[in-house]
Parts: structure tokens; sequence; C-alpha cells
């Protein structure tokens, strides 16, 4: 037989504890979320979500929005599919939880109809006013801070809740502890939101980088392509809540976000019902219940609703 020369053995590959943890981390997403990096879908169980009582004898004819709807049979609400605890849709179930569908679900009882019936439509935060004027959506729930510019465009209902932008960061990051800290790191918001555009104009030294979603930007702060993630803080809590022992939220909010329902910018009578029916969840209780079923399971406990503006019609 011919002598065949011994193959050296290899030294083992030793992979960092922490490499292998966010490795497992990484696969466990891509099998439980659909996209690689993303938090693991988890949020409020239905047996724990209020019941909200349909106003069955509710008339609004002064809305075309409205009367659309009631042709229809059912309404057609905008919302988020990706934020933790506020809008986000199970890629198993197709099944949508959060503070902002229970919002859109308290709403939809109190304008007589059958919150089960709602038709969801994801639409990102660039195509919210687009979607509105175009009669795609009757109105929309998904973080939608209330502005002057904003109102040129669409009305708005509320505000239902406040927010403030914040900073995400990986748990060992040591460098960022605020907006102040920014400068000449990699910093992910959504294309087209408040967010993203404060960022632009208040702290111009940050390396900006736009996706049309957070969970995209959370994905690539997981995979050490981006430094920080910037949006509300109601968001980053929900995110940082999933994988506490890999993300964190720093620094206080620089900012005030009232959140707002959307609605065409001409139909004020189903803005002003919108309006009314957010005051009277708010008082009999709802609203809070609903914030201790979603945001709630964050560990922040629910605040003082904000005062409603009805400012008046245009």
């Amino acid at each position: 037989m011919p002598h065949r020369a011994p193959v050296p053995l290899r030294a083992p590959v030793r992979v960092p504890v922490r490499a292998f943890v966010l490795a497992l981390v990484l696969l466990v997403c891509a099998l439980g979320c659909g996209r690689a990096g993303s938090p693991p879908v988890k949020g409020p169980q239905p047996e724990d979500l209020p019941v909200y009582q349909v106003d069955t004898g509710f008339r609004l004819p002064d809305s075309p929005t409205w009367k659309r709807a009631e042709r229809r049979g059912h309404l057609v609400v905008g919302v988020k599919e990706d934020q933790p605890y506020l809008g986000e849709k199970d890629p198993a179930s197709g099944r949508y939880s959060g503070f902002d569908i229970e919002i859109a679900k308290m709403m939809s009882a109190s304008l007589g109809f059958d919150p089960q019936t709602i038709e969801y439509k994801t639409i990102a935060s660039a195509n919210r006013e687009t979607a509105l004027q175009n009669g795609q959506i009757d109105y929309y729930v998904g973080t939608y801070t209330i502005n002057d510019n904003r109102k040129k465009q669409v009305g708005f209902a509320g505000p239902y809740y406040m927010a403030g932008q914040s900073l995400l960061v990986r748990k060992d990051e040591q460098d960022i502890g605020g907006p102040q800290d920014l400068a000449g790191k990699k910093v992910c918001s959504a294309a087209g939101s408040t967010p993203y555009q404060r960022l632009q104009k208040e702290f111009p030294k940050a390396v900006l980088v736009a996706y049309d979603t957070y969970s995209v930007c959370v994905d690539n702060l997981l995979t050490y392509q981006v430094d920080a993630v910037s949006t509300d803080d109601s968001i980053l809590l929900g995110y940082a809540a999933k994988v506490p022992e890999e993300l964190k939220v720093v620094g206080t909010p620089f900012s005030r976000e009232p959140y707002g329902i959307g609605v065409p910018r001409s139909d004020n009578a189903l803005r002003f019902a919108l309006d009314d029916a957010l005051e009277a969840q708010e008082k009999n209780g709802n609203w809070k219940k609903a914030y201790e079923a979603t945001l709630g399971l964050s560990g922040v406990p629910a605040p003082t609703p904000p005062a409603i503006d009805r400012y008046p019609a245009s």
C-alpha cells in the first residue's frame, strides 16, 4: 500500500460567547419572525384585552368616509405591522396586536362597526398621507405624530398618546448616552418619519440611514450595521422588552410626539366623532385597560392620556 502522510489536526475554532448568543438570537428570529435579526413576535394575549361594546345605533351621515364604510359593511384601517406592543402582525396567524390596534378597535366599536370586522392595511410612514387622500383607508392608527405640516394634508383626531423621541442601542454600547453623542455614529430611522426629519435638522453630524420600517433598523442594529435606532420611546421600549439582554433605551426623550388618528382632511364629521369616541373610551376605563394589556407589558405604567385637541374645521 502506498504511504500517506498524516493529515495535520486543525485547532478548534473558538467562537466568542457574545457572538454565539447573537447568532442564536438571529436563528430564533429567522425561524419565528420571517426576518433575520428581528426580535421575536411577542404581544398581548387575546384574553387580556378589553371587549368593546358596539354602538349599534350610531349614525354619521355627514361623513362620506363613514357612509362608504357602512355600504362596505366594515372599516378599513391603516396600521403598522412591525412595532412591538403598538402595532405588530404575527406572520404565522396574520393577527395584529398592540396599543394602536386596540385604539383602532375601540374607535370601530364607537362608530357602530364590530371591531372583529376591521380590514387592516399595513401602510409605511412615507405613504400615510397618500393612503388617506386616495381613500385607500378610512383612518390611520400607527404612531402618527400630529404636526402643523401634516394638518395641511390630513385631519387628526386626538391625540390619544404622548410619546417622545429617544435612542435604542446594543446593551454593551458605552459611547452613546443621548443625542449629544451621535456625531459620526450610524443612526437608523424610518424614511419620511418625524424622528428622521428631526435628526436631519438637529443632529447633522450623525450618519443617517433610512428604511421603510423600524424592524429593518433593529435588524441592522442587532447585526452591528448601525450604532443606534431613533424613534419614539414607546416603539423602542417595545423592542428592548423583547430582547433585554441585547438592547436598551438610553437617555431621556428629546421631543414631544402627540399620536393622533389620521383621517381624510375634509372629513371633519369623522374627526369630531373620533374625538368624542376617544374621550368616552378614556372615561370608561377602556383606554387604560388597553394600555396595560399592550404597552404596559414593557414595564412602563399607564400615563395620563393627553388632552384632546378639538381644533376647528378648515
